[in-house]
């Protein structure tokens, strides 16, 4: 299997100051503040090794809770998190709890006879086997060996693939008994990313037992009707169906079989292109997939739940690095700000469940230690990967594909490059440089790239031009201007001898709006790839030209000591009305979506 555009490895990319590293640290602080006791509290409870606290302020609850059955769920979530900063920076504190609690899963698993290594009893299995009601046990199970595999790949922890190869023994026994009829059965009850975790092992292994299982956990109930143009998905529990789309898409990377990348494709076009998204990316309300393009019918308080955010962007970078196709680093970009940022507390660092939509909605925010909501797990791995989705490498050199101040350390034909990326935009919150001695703030965003070869070397240089630039984009390398011949959502390539030279590309930005396809009376405000909210408590009507966004909001509080604010007022209302990026939007009363009459 050929990728078009190859990653980067996570030490290869490093964050700096600015709103992503925060979010970083934010989520780093909270993973250490989690007992390790506390992480395997179900482990040590299905093992023997734990009875319940007397005070159960020591106890971690929700969803977590030793009643729940997806209890221990986190852990594996905690373990895929602890691994990639460990990877990213070189985290000694990180990487020392994280050894330690792969340790006590190997003694849990030895205390259960050397092969199970779950937080919850093998005979959940069972019961879903003879049809018995019960909460997705392939989901929980699914999340603890990603985290082992994600220590073994990203951590070095050789114990944690031990324990992965022991438990993978149980698994293929287990399925050995049923016909593929009754698998099918079975996977009817939410798998979570049982294939994916199969085709990974399998992937270090090229023991046929792995292939064996990553086989008995296709699911053909599904694949095969999105393989024939049908749309399986509308009104169906969005996030049971992404990761076995990861797992088609892993399955396709380590066997090489077409038929595994068909219908990642497939998936793509029945919930995305064929159905379009919301303004801020997403698909879903109350956790299921919308109908295509009639969305205002379901804008409520359980809009966008944030696994299927964090997954769909994982989905979309599977398809990224095998085409190299534009408008899925465009998608990535999008959601990032207006999922992954929105539904982070920019203070407390948790998750918001769902992203309602509504008028008048209100982000509903978890709790360190009570909830431990699916999205709580999505949520500590997806601030982990603010550096993963920025750079590439394809036949002809470098590509950037998001916009974020990062350094890179990279080699091209044996010679080592380092690229700094800084980035300032409305929103910078270290000071800015004035562009073209701007008075007011800028409509544009400003990317700087130095590049630095050890020796002179040529390679070409693309950089994503995303799809809401609203005018001619400049690019300059070392103050001179090159031409730039692509458009929107296509990449500006500079080919030439680097050694040390600097890039700046000017992307220039307006007020749109983003109609619901089904009513396009009605619209969000976005300034560039930035969703808007309104801060209010109803269902307002706002006159004007819905296009030309610009008649009806101007800048408002734009400056604060050294860095402009973002922010955006209503004109020639009846009322007031002041807008914020969804982003930074807490505990207020907000509504993204307004009806517009002319006036």
């Amino acid at each position: 299997m050929k990728e078009i555009f190859k990653p980067m490895s996570p030490g290869q990319v490093r964050l700096l100051p600015g709103m992503f590293q925060q979010r970083f640290d934010l989520n780093r602080r909270y993973l250490l503040s989690l007992r390790s006791e506390n992480l395997l509290q179900n482990h040590y409870l299905e093992a023997g090794l734990w009875g319940p606290r007397t005070r159960p302020e020591d106890c971690h609850w929700g969803w977590e809770s030793p009643t729940c059955q997806v209890r221990g769920q986190f852990l594996g979530h905690w373990l895929s998190a602890a691994a990639r900063i460990y990877a990213s920076t070189g985290d000694p504190e990180l990487k020392g709890k994280a050894d330690w609690i792969v340790s006590e899963l190997a003694r849990c698993q030895q205390e259960n006879g050397g092969e199970w290594a779950g937080s919850i009893p093998e005979k959940y299995l069972d019961w879903v086997a003879r049809g018995k009601q019960v909460w997705a046990p392939h989901y929980v199970l699914h999340k603890t060996l990603m985290g082992l595999y994600d220590m073994f790949a990203y951590a070095g922890n050789e114990q944690a693939l031990d324990i992965m190869v022991r438990w993978a023994r149980w698994f293929h026994r287990w399925t050995g008994q049923f016909s593929r009829e009754q698998m099918d059965d079975i996977l009817d009850v939410e798998t979570g990313g049982m294939l994916e975790a199969w085709a990974n092992l399998y992937g270090v292994t090229g023991k046929q037992e792995h292939l064996d299982l990553v086989y008995r956990y296709d699911r053909p109930r599904l694949f095969e009707r999105l393989l024939a143009g049908e749309d399986p998905l509308t009104n169906r529990h969005a996030n049971t169906t992404i990761p076995e789309a990861h797992g088609a898409a892993r399955a396709y990377e380590v066997t090489g079989e077409e038929r595994w990348r068909r219908i990642v494709e497939a998936y793509w076009r029945c919930a995305v292109t064929d159905r379009g998204f919301f303004c801020t990316g997403g698909q879903t309300t109350g956790e299921v997939w919308t109908p295509p393009f009639e969305f205002a019918a379901r804008l409520g308080d359980k809009n966008q739940e944030h696994c299927v955010v964090y997954n769909m962007m994982r989905l979309a970078d599977y398809l990224l690095r095998w085409t190299g196709d534009v408008t899925y680093a465009d998608y990535i970009e999008r959601n990032l700000y207006n999922g992954i940022l929105a539904q982070q507390h920019p203070e407390t660092g948790m998750v918001a469940y769902f992203l309602p939509l509504q008028a008048g909605a209100k982000k509903i925010w978890g709790t360190p230690t009570n909830d431990f909501w699916c999205c709580h797990g999505t949520l500590v791995q997806a601030h982990t990967l603010h550096n993963a989705y920025v750079y590439y490498q394809d036949d002809e050199g470098l590509v950037v594909c998001q916009y974020i101040p990062t350094t890179l350390e990279w080699q091209w034909d044996n010679v080592p490059v380092k690229v700094k990326q800084t980035f300032d935009s409305e929103a910078s919150t270290s000071q800015p440089r004035e562009p073209d001695g701007a008075v007011h703030r800028p409509q544009r965003w400003v990317v700087e790239l130095s590049v630095h070869c050890e020796r002179p070397t040529t390679f070409t240089l693309k950089l994503r031009l995303p799809w809401w630039i609203s005018g001619p984009v400049h690019a300059l390398v070392n103050g001179e201007p090159t031409t730039v011949s692509a458009g929107p959502s296509g990449y500006h390539e500079i080919r030439r001898t680097w050694q040390a030279d600097t890039v700046r590309l000017v992307l220039p930005k307006s007020l749109s709006t983003c109609p619901l396809p089904d009513e396009p009376e009605t619209v969000a405000f976005m300034d560039g790839p930035v969703v808007l909210a309104g801060l209010c408590d109803e269902e307002r009507t706002l006159y004007g030209d819905r296009e030309r966004p610009e008649t009806i909001l101007a800048p408002d509080n734009e400056r604060e000591w050294w860095f402009w604010r973002p922010g955006y007022r209503a004109r020639g209302q009846e009322r007031g009305l002041r807008f914020l990026p969804l982003y930074e939007i807490r505990d207020e009363r907000y509504t993204v979506y307004f009806p517009i009459r002319p006036k």
